[in-house]
């Protein structure tokens, strides 16, 4: 691997926990259209790709009706459960002060997205924060990539690592010619990675070890 010039990172569970709260506003949905209610593993299992891609296939042609009454719901409770992964904060100033570029790529929807990085005061890290809808495609198109490092005169490719905890991620990061970089807690089943990572962390603080070291 060689050093990154910049580091794209995804957002929802490699930079802040999210799961009971996605699992939340799933349900809440489901139970309007009165649908068989997700476990917490479920949630895990099923939720990866952005609502304007994944929902036509889940509610038919109800699927912006369910788009709607999901954004309600999250939009009520998102903030309630926003928490940073251990030591998230500590390594996004990390890399900064090594003079990585960084930035977000995420199937979240963009207000919402941005509005927890100023919560979490960690906005000034980035220099751009690429949501769902945002961009002409969602991930893992090269699309929200390409706009992410629109204007910092760095293309992707090998020298830039994308960072983030599910397939869609390193799918996202070989479409845009990325490295893909996994970090988690939990080390990849196997088969789980259609396109595996070239390399696990995990944990955040790894994340500048790593960088420090090339």
């Amino acid at each position: 691997m060689s050093r990154p010039r910049a580091i794209i990172f995804d957002w929802d569970n490699t930079l802040v926990d999210s799961w009971v709260c996605i699992q939340e506003s799933y349900n809440m949905t489901f139970r309007h259209f009165g649908m068989p209610e997700w476990s917490l593993d479920e949630t895990r299992g099923q939720v990866a790709a952005s609502m304007r891609d994944s929902f036509p296939a889940m509610f038919g042609e109800r699927w912006p009706e369910a788009r709607d009454v999901f954004t309600k719901s999250f939009s009520d409770i998102h903030l309630d459960y926003l928490n940073p992964l251990p030591g998230a904060g500590e390594m996004l100033a990390g890399l900064r002060g090594e003079g990585v570029v960084l930035a977000v790529v995420s199937n979240k929807r963009g207000g919402f997205l941005r509005k927890e990085a100023e919560i979490m005061g960690w906005a000034g890290h980035f220099v751009r924060l690429v949501g769902a809808d945002d961009a002409e495609a969602d991930k893992p198109a090269a699309a929200p990539v390409h706009l992410a490092l629109a204007g910092t005169g760095i293309e992707a490719g090998p020298d830039v690592w994308f960072v983030g905890d599910s397939p869609i991620d390193t799918h996202c990061a070989v479409n845009s010619g990325c490295t893909p970089v996994v970090m988690r807690p939990d080390p990849p089943s196997e088969g789980e990675f259609v396109h595996p990572p070239v390399r696990f962390l995990s944990a955040c603080m790894d994340l500048v070890h790593l960088v420090r070291e090339l």
